[in-house]
């Protein structure tokens, strides 16, 4: 009877093992407001990023992102990429989704575009103020999937 009782307490307490999970990073990238402000250059009022605490946490640090490529060769850049939470027709860009959703990508890879979610992989940098980039951006970017 105790070997059963042990078997039956073993085997309720081994369906509770926990795996750590992979942060979400757009989660993460979610995380930010806006305040209007003067540009340092114009003066004009713009709006610029204000990251929460844990956003901030991630800045200068690797982070492993899931999204779809956006090429922008087009605009005359070379191994210039963006990559969107949201497929190509619903990002930023071409849809409704706001900033937060898009991180600049910097990679020294020729980056093949595909229709299908990739995996990149590279450090995480915070811009608040150079409004010639994205307030995300991903340095050092390789491919992983």
């Amino acid at each position: 009877m105790a070997c059963i009782t042990k078997l039956i307490i073993l085997f309720l307490f081994s369906g509770s093992v926990s795996f750590a999970q992979e942060v979400d990073v757009w989660q993460v990238l979610s995380e930010v407001g806006f305040e209007t402000q003067p540009s340092r250059e114009t003066g004009f009022e713009i709006e610029s990023p204000k990251f929460s605490k844990r956003l901030w946490s991630y800045n200068g640090k690797v982070v492993r992102v899931k999204g779809y490529l956006i090429p922008m060769a087009e605009l005359g850049g070379r191994n210039e990429y963006m990559l969107s939470s949201l497929p190509f027709n619903q990002c930023y860009f071409c849809g409704g989704a706001g900033p937060e959703t898009v991180v600049e990508v910097q990679t020294k890879q020729n980056i093949k575009f595909v229709t299908r979610q990739i995996t990149l992989e590279g450090i995480l940098f915070l811009n608040e103020f150079d409004p010639d980039h994205h307030m995300y951006i991903i340095k050092d970017a390789k491919l992983i999937e």
